[in-house]
């Protein structure tokens, strides 16, 4: 053991004065490792971390809540020019089924609608995201507020003009003064503010921060039930426990019965699971962080090449020491693993400054953007023994031709 100490300190010392006796020549050809290293442990930092922000943001919403309407989540056997035949949902099916279905804990209605802008006195906010909802969203989607409250059931059903804001556009229509109860403008109409909502972040490029939320009806009476600019859903939150195969195939029956589908005609709607979004979404970010790591490791390759001549070179340089080590009794292992230290040592220099530079990143990232860019342990571990595995590739070949030198002829060579 004490012997291959020495030797790992031997080989350590050997890297050290190829990287100071020829310092342009070894940097770049540890620039392969080091951009490698950087792209592979980045990408997988970032998808990491987006996973992370995903999980933390979609953690209040129930894997089991079901949104039905005339779309899929994914892909679908329905041919396209089928599906955009198919009819929105309507508020009716919505009264109808809160009052069919059993084993539901929440049953709520949305619809999607385009951005507006949102006045009160001088001050102005485009872009903001109107949800119309009923009631039932404060316990589906788990909604915090910072002051105020949710409109009720009676608000809701007449469609009274409230609004509820998200935290970024209370405070850009209101600054520091207080909201809840001040009127401003939408729709040319007059809303009254009764909620703001806890600073949330961004989910998916959107998020509640810059939304509204009014209720349903008030946009049903603004564009009817069949605008065809407009997608409705409903939305089911089972009870827990129950069956999610029964329970789909409950809202299916009495859906069909209610829109008056016969025995062979297709579902004209779609029930999809919220569990199956999460599931296209681990698609993505898997064949993201493959991706990635594809890409990545054509700069490994070089840097590996790189790592490998600069042994060749340092072979040919010390083939007199290596002459004169094996006529003083030094046997081929003790060479080759002389060598073959000395490139994995190489690699994990290089390696070691790729992680710096993304650890440097995350910070910066993370101070400039609204988003926590984390460098995981896990991710260190897989930075460094890569690093290692690429010294041992690149070393090994080299490293076996200086242990089979002649001693006679290494010595006569290096003269």
């Amino acid at each position: 053991m004490l012997v291959y100490l020495r030797l790992l300190k031997e080989s350590f010392g050997f890297a050290m004065n190829a990287l100071r006796s020829n310092k342009l020549r070894t940097l770049l050809s540890l620039l392969g490792v080091t951009i490698g290293i950087f792209s592979i442990i980045a990408v997988l930092a970032a998808v990491d971390s987006l996973d992370r922000k995903i999980s933390k943001d979609l953690s209040s919403m129930d894997k089991n809540t079901i949104y039905l309407l005339k779309s899929p989540f994914g892909a679908s056997d329905v041919p396209q020019w089928k599906r955009e035949q198919f009819p929105n949902v309507k508020y009716s099916e919505y009264i109808y089924l809160k009052s069919a279905m059993t084993h539901t804990d929440q049953l709520g209605y949305r619809i999607f609608t385009r951005s507006e802008s949102i006045k009160y006195g001088s001050n102005t906010v485009s872009s903001v995201q109107i949800l119309p909802v009923s009631h039932e969203f404060i316990d589906i989607e788990g909604l915090e507020f910072e002051e105020g409250r949710f409109y009720n059931e009676s608000e809701a059903n007449s469609g009274a003009a409230v609004i509820v804001l998200g935290a970024d556009v209370a405070k850009s229509l209101f600054e520091d003064s207080e909201p809840i109860g001040k009127n401003l403008r939408l729709y040319g109409q007059r809303f009254t503010v009764i909620g703001v909502l806890k600073k949330q972040g961004a989910t998916f490029g959107s998020s509640d921060d810059t939304a509204a939320y009014i209720p349903v009806n008030f946009v049903r009476r603004l564009y009817g039930d069949n605008n065809p600019n407009l997608t409705n859903v409903i939305i089911f939150k089972p009870e827990k426990g129950v069956d999610m195969e029964e329970y789909k195939g409950e809202i299916s029956q009495k859906l069909r019965n209610f829109r008056g589908l016969k025995a062979g005609e297709i579902d004209d709607f779609f029930i999809n699971v919220f569990a199956g979004f999460l599931d296209i979404i681990d698609q993505f970010l898997g064949a993201l962080r493959f991706g990635g790591i594809c890409i990545s490791f054509f700069s490994f390759l070089v840097g590996g090449f790189g790592v490998a001549n600069i042994m060749f070179v340092s072979v040919k340089e010390r083939t007199n020491l290596i002459g004169i080590q094996k006529s003083l009794g030094a046997k081929n292992r003790f060479i080759l693993f002389q060598f073959l230290f000395e490139a994995i040592i190489l690699c994990v220099i290089g390696g070691s400054i790729g992680l710096l530079l993304v650890w440097i990143t995350s910070i910066l990232l993370t101070n400039l953007l609204d988003f926590e860019f984390v460098l995981s342990l896990w991710n260190v571990l897989i930075g460094s023994g890569l690093s290692i595995i690429v010294g041992v590739v690149s070393g090994i070949i080299p490293a076996i031709a200086a242990s089979k030198l002649d001693p006679v002829e290494a010595i006569r060579t290096g003269m």
